[in-house]
């Protein structure tokens, strides 16, 4: 019996023991697998969402935006600031992002480039107008551009007082002896209409009146709007044609607002057109708006251009060259126009900031004037940095799946880069 329980004693410690390596060991394990998870919390995991990247939180749950569950961003590495993000070497060559040192540029004389069209001379614009009420029988005038002299007919018109007017005039004209004062009435109101002295005769003569009565051309030049058409009724001083005088012309751009200061009246524009691109007409600009138009943010430059061989043409497209002296005497930073990103007020750039490898971040800078070169700075960069000039969209489009600070996101802590240099 002492040997039985003893033999049972030593199968209960036995057992004991094998449970205690079983689970004991399954136990420490979930211990540590609890440690683990615990520990990464401490590392500070992200989340964020693939539909607003822009949002980062400390831990799981719904996107405060979309609703859409958040998602592990990617951590930190290699000692990178919060506004850095990193490409791989196969984007950059996919993308062809490409980068260069911002240098300092010359603060002599600089060539600046505007666009344009040619337009009519408006001081050399007339509107031809009906002087009488009717109804447009003809016109024989069918086109814009169409040649016009002086005294042309350009359309014939039926006008009720018209009638009534030579009417009275032939009634008039026998009392004129006794009645001198009403003779001379009737003949002033048909001068007024614009008839001339031989039409009033031919009516006093004939005894005829006239239904269909001929408007002609008060100028000579070019057609350049038909606001009529046959069967048409016009007022009293109702506007028919608008002919120009193409001797000269108007040479119209549009300049940036930061480029008015770089010009004046009086100044020398060299320009070409398209049509003529190995033929250089020299002008002078003649005006500079004083209203900025608020959608394009451009002010209207002009120069008058003479055009006595009738080679340019309204409507043609004209690139304008001046030579300008920038107002910034000191040396300038400049950087190609492609480098910038506009966004509102803000003009931004992006930034290598590791020379080594393909590291980058946004950097916001105020700009000057454009020139040939491209954009003067004025803050935000110094001499030596790398920016991107080919691929800025790119890389900007990966600044904000990153959740970085980028054109539309510029709400990312802002970063201190030591690189400021005021004017």
């Amino acid at each position: 019996m002492k040997k039985n329980i003893f033999y049972i004693g030593l199968a209960v410690i036995g057992g004991m023991l094998v449970g205690y390596l079983i689970f004991g060991n399954s136990s420490n394990e979930s211990v540590a697998e609890e440690h683990d998870h615990s520990q990464e919390m401490i590392q500070g995991q992200m989340w964020t969402c693939s539909m607003d990247p822009q949002v980062m939180q400390p831990e799981p749950g719904a996107c405060p935006i979309c609703g859409m569950d958040l998602i592990p961003a990617e951590s930190e590495v290699n000692g990178l600031a919060i506004g850095e993000f990193k490409l791989t070497k196969n984007a950059m060559a996919l993308a062809n992002i490409r980068t260069t040192k911002v240098g300092l540029g010359d603060s002599g004389d600089n060539t600046l480039k505007l666009s344009g069209k040619i337009k009519e001379n408006e001081k050399a614009l007339e509107t031809q107008a009906s002087y009488f009420a009717g109804r447009i029988e003809k016109l024989f005038v069918n086109f814009e551009g169409e040649e016009v002299r002086r005294g042309q007919k350009l359309a014939t018109i039926y006008s009720p007082d018209l009638v009534s007017a030579q009417q009275e005039l032939i009634t008039a004209a026998s009392l004129k002896e006794s009645q001198p004062a009403l003779y001379k009435a009737v003949r002033n109101k048909l001068k007024l209409w614009k008839l001339s002295e031989d039409q009033i005769r031919q009516i006093e003569n004939s005894g005829m009146v006239r239904e269909n009565f001929p408007v002609y051309a008060n100028v000579s030049g070019t057609v350049t709007e038909i606001m009529v058409k046959a069967g048409d009724y016009v007022e009293q001083g109702s506007p028919m044609f608008k002919i120009a005088n193409l001797s000269s012309v108007w040479a119209v751009f549009d300049a940036y607002e930061n480029q008015v200061s770089l010009l004046k009246e009086g100044q020398k524009i060299d320009i070409v057109t398209k049509a003529y691109p190995d033929t250089k007409f020299d002008a002078k600009i003649s005006f500079i708006g004083s209203v900025l138009d608020s959608g394009t943010r451009t002010i209207e430059v002009r120069a008058v251009l003479q055009n006595t061989k009738g080679q340019l043409k309204p409507g043609m497209f004209v690139a304008g060259t001046l030579e300008v002296v920038s107002k910034m005497k000191n040396e300038m930073i400049v950087i190609p126009e492609s480098a910038v990103l506009w966004t509102g007020e803000r003009s931004v750039v992006y930034v290598k900031t590791d020379p080594e490898n393909p590291t980058f971040e946004m950097r916001e800078i105020f700009i000057g004037d454009l020139i040939t070169e491209g954009y003067i700075v004025l803050s935000g960069l110094v001499n030596g940095e790398e920016i991107v000039v080919n691929g800025t969209f790119t890389v900007d489009a990966s600044a904000q799946l990153k959740g970085k600070k980028s054109m539309m996101n510029d709400k990312a802590e802002k970063v201190t880069t030591g690189h400021e240099n005021h004017n």
